[in-house]
């Protein structure tokens, strides 16, 4: 298991990170022609909801959470949906879609006008909850990967990083107030400056 340190790059022309568990989505296809990353979005997931570890996840982002699974992950069984990376608990990254492919993680959204924002956008999942507090490593690891990304993909800017809940008000509302935007973008700037 890997966290994202200096040493995780972004080879652009895959989209692909590296030194990082790779359990690669069906749930993608190409981004629109000309279409570039050029949003943040921040959500949170957590399956079966309000639990943290085990496959679920993986088998929600690959398809295979199966019709008879347990409780309320029946909910989810059958759904086609993905996210570029996860960041677990104890900061461990895996990444299910190339940064250059549309992954399906926005659903109905807008941003500033624009909708559809999983053709522009990069999705990055929290395991956690709304009301749960995210662990120390979920913030280290964020915080390394969001510098990665923007030194990789300059179509992308520190300003435009926003919440799942920001471009899809009223139909979801993660990651939440349990996210800590003000100790995130601390960080973030903290580390673009080289004083981490």
């Amino acid at each position: 298991m890997s966290t994202p340190t200096r040493s995780v790059q972004i080879d652009v022309a895959t989209g692909l990170l590296s030194g990082v568990r790779q359990v690669l989505s069906p749930h993608c296809d190409a981004r629109p022609d000309g279409a570039r990353p050029e949003l943040l979005v921040i959500h949170g997931i957590s399956l079966p909801p309000g639990q943290f570890g085990g496959p679920w996840i993986d088998r929600l982002f690959t398809g295979n959470v199966p019709a008879d699974a347990p409780g309320s992950l029946r909910d989810v069984a059958g759904l086609r949906v993905s996210a570029h990376v996860l960041v677990r608990r104890d900061g461990t990254l895996t990444q299910y879609v190339s940064f250059g492919q549309r992954a399906w993680h926005a659903g109905r959204s807008e941003y500033r006008g624009r909708t559809a924002c999983n053709d522009f956008s990069i999705g990055i999942e929290l395991e956690g909850t709304d009301t749960v507090p995210y662990a120390d490593a979920q913030y280290e690891s964020l915080t390394a990967l969001t510098a990665v990304l923007l030194a990789a993909y300059p179509t992308l800017d520190a300003e435009r990083i926003v919440g799942h809940s920001d471009i899809a008000p009223g139909r979801k509302t993660d990651p939440g107030p349990a996210f800590d935007w003000g100790r995130w973008r601390t960080a973030l700037s903290a580390r673009q400056s080289g004083h981490d």
